[in-house]
């Protein structure tokens, strides 16, 4: 993969209620992108982010995965979280380090709790969002329905910028509201065709169209302005207010697809680089002096000193710890010595590299705002902070619930005791909201977490 400058760099997390597809649609992107040769399902168990044998296994998502591609001269990296909210510390890590979010919507179940949970999360991050109302060619699939539940829970700023062309199984393209034409997919998705909006759906996408604009003006005052007075507002006027509305929070785009049968990817792509944020959108960062509460700020920038956080970390049983990071400012090369100042201690690196699933993309530096992992190091774990010695600063920890179930677990056999204690201590390296106690006056081990699926995991 070759090197990106930030303004080129796009950090998604595609967040959901579980099942609404996040896994699909990214599987799908990557495809689309080139970056797999083949379109793996959940079913086969062949996908590129869940490729843990217990995902496999259960066909949900567990460990956030990264899945870096390349797309029209950009690099995105998306983040698949966890739909089930035994796995919430995952999305909350992916959550902090994105500059912008994909929330998926069931087009045949609709908005659902852990759809407003998300959201509410996303909100807490303060973080630009497109909605995908996906499974669109499934039966009972309801785009209007779900288009009216998706207003009246997050309000009128949701703003369609595609409606579907056929429903259920008929459902083979997408009126683009904004170039007012349609596009229809081929068989594989990978090719899409222009023509006219169909007779039949014109008064209707006239009509989204009207409030998008309106949106759109909103958003720009200069272009309120010329919108009142009944002026026409040009392509790029549109696309400019569309952006800003985007990056403000002001309008949330709806897009439409059919993941399992990769429609509507590349319009997906397409969008992601035109309207979502670029880490340098982001103007500075917040911090602490290490050691004081003297709050500091960094500017997003290649020219500042070196700072980063660490939001997840993996005990590979074959690479030993990965820890999974972003840049904030500043860069860092393999074979590069770095300060984790919230443990005053150094670190080496060696190679960094980024992660698509389980296989490794070498990178030879990883600029401001992009994601990569190093692995190997000695004490830095899920929470802290790199950054250059000579101008230090401690990003703030994140903040997990608390479990809400326990169980006391022992050795099936005899002897396995220390197998067993081996196994506890990866997962607490691995996973924030998993704890563990020994109880003296029972002598039990007793392990606690976010559910029952959680802990049987």
């Amino acid at each position: 993969m070759k090197k990106y400058t930030s303004e080129n760099i796009r950090n998604v997390a595609f967040i959901s209620h579980g099942g609404a597809g996040k896994t699909s649609l990214t599987e799908a992107l990557l495809f689309s992108s080139g970056a797999v040769n083949r379109l793996g399902k959940i079913e086969a168990g062949n996908t590129t982010t869940d490729y843990d044998p217990d995902e496999i296994k259960k066909q949900v998502t567990i460990n956030v995965g990264l899945a870096p591609l390349e797309w029209d001269g950009v690099k995105i990296n998306l983040l698949d979280t966890p739909g089930y909210f035994d796995f919430i510390g995952d999305v909350l890590g992916a959550l902090r380090v994105a500059d912008s979010v994909v929330t998926v919507v069931c087009a045949v179940s609709g908005v659902e709790v852990g759809t407003e949970k998300v959201w509410s999360y996303a909100n807490n991050f303060n973080l630009p969002r497109f909605v995908v109302i996906n499974k669109l060619d499934r039966e009972n699939a309801n785009y209007e329905g779900t288009l009216d539940q998706l207003r009246s829970h997050f309000g009128l700023n949701v703003a369609p910028l595609q409606m579907p062309i056929g429903k259920e199984a008929e459902f083979k393209g997408v009126v683009d509201l904004v170039k007012q034409n349609a596009l229809h997919f081929s068989a594989d998705g990978m090719k899409t065709t222009e023509g006219d909006i169909p007779e039949d759906l014109l008064a209707a996408a006239q009509d989204l169209r009207e409030k998008l604009l309106e949106a759109v003006a909103e958003a720009d005052d200069s272009l309120l302005e010329k919108y009142l007075e009944g002026e026409e507002l040009t392509m790029d006027e549109v696309y400019r207010g569309l952006r800003q509305g985007v990056l403000k929070g002001k309008i949330i785009p709806v897009l439409c697809s059919a993941a399992t049968k990769n429609f509507g990817t590349q319009p997906l792509l397409d969008l992601i680089k035109r309207y979502l944020p670029s880490p340098l959108d982001m103007e500075e960062v917040k911090g602490y002096l290490p050691g004081s509460e003297e709050e500091i700020t960094r500017k997003l920038s290649p020219s500042e000193p070196l700072s980063a956080f660490v939001f997840k970390t993996l005990a590979d049983p074959y690479v030993g710890r990965i820890n999974y990071f972003r840049v904030y400012s500043g860069s860092i090369k393999p074979d590069s010595q770095v300060y984790n100042s919230t443990k005053d201690i150094i670190e080496r690196f060696g190679q960094v590299f980024s992660m698509r699933g389980k296989n490794q993309v070498s990178m030879d530096e990883v600029v401001t705002g992009d994601i990569a992992c190093v692995a190997k190091l000695q004490n830095t774990a899920t929470g802290d902070t790199l950054c250059d010695k000579s101008k230090p600063i401690v990003f703030p920890v994140l903040q997990f619930p608390e479990p809400v179930i326990s169980f006391a677990v022992e050795p099936k056999t005899k002897g396995d005791e220390e197998k067993v204690s081996s196994g506890l201590a990866r997962f607490l390296e691995e996973d924030p909201t998993f704890k563990l106690e020994r109880k003296a006056e029972t002598k039990q081990t007793v392990i606690s977490g976010l559910g029952e699926l959680h802990l049987e995991i």
